[in-house]
This record gives structure tokens, sequence and C-alpha cells, in this order.
């Protein structure tokens, strides 16, 4: 399930490089990548409790969507800022890892599969 995730992610970052686009002006998909940086954000925080020995997989795969997209100034702190509530959230909530957390997870990368097929579907050229 994590491959077509991780796929899907790559395409979408490959797709949304769009010509150079006015500084700080909001792209009709930015609702849905700040949703999916959100999704990074507590995959991150959620796997790492969960002790699957990922490292900093869900923090590069944030930082690759982000250097696809090349955001400036507002739209990169809302991608960012969509990234650490994700992360916070979770890290509020869950200490350890429990059977809704492992369920968070599956739903999670469900929602962030989801997304990204929608976006690529949408805006792929």
């Amino acid at each position: 399930m994590r491959k077509p995730f991780f796929a899907l992610l790559i395409l979408i970052s490959a797709c949304l490089m769009a010509p150079a686009r006015a500084q700080d002006a909001a792209a009709p998909f930015d609702g849905d990548l700040q949703r999916l940086a959100e999704i990074l954000g507590t995959l991150h925080y959620l796997r790492g409790i969960c002790g699957n020995n990922e490292g900093a997989k869900w923090r590069n795969e944030m930082q690759a969507l982000v250097d696809a997209e090349t955001p400036s100034g507002e739209r990169r702190a809302r991608m960012i800022a969509g990234f650490n509530r994700g992360y916070n959230g979770f890290q509020q909530t869950y200490r350890t890892c429990t059977p809704a957390a492992s369920i968070a997870i599956r739903r999670y990368i469900e929602e962030g599969s989801k997304i990204s097929r929608d976006l690529t579907a949408r805006y792929a050229n």
C-alpha cells in the first residue's frame, strides 16, 4: 500500500512543477497540498512511535514535495505549518503505539493516497 502512495507522491511532485507563478499566488490545489502535508506530518510522528524504523522517511517525503512545488513566502509557510500541525496534533494525543494509532496510520495512508491520485488525475499534464 505504501509503494502506490510514494509513486503517486513523486508523480504529483513532478506534475506540480509548473512554470513560475506569481510570488505567493495561491494555486487551485493548495488546499489539497496542505492536507497532504498535514498527513505527512502525522505519519512522521505515528510511524516513529509505532517502531517502523523509518527514521526521517516521512519528513523527507515532505521535503521532496516542497522542493518539487517550490512554494515561496506564505504558500511555503502554509505547507510547513500543515506538516507541523499533523505532527504536533498526534504528539499531544499519543505517547506510545496503540491499536488506535495503527488504525490512524492506515487511514492516513489511504487518505494521502486518495489525495495524490485525485491531484494527479486533475492536474497532471
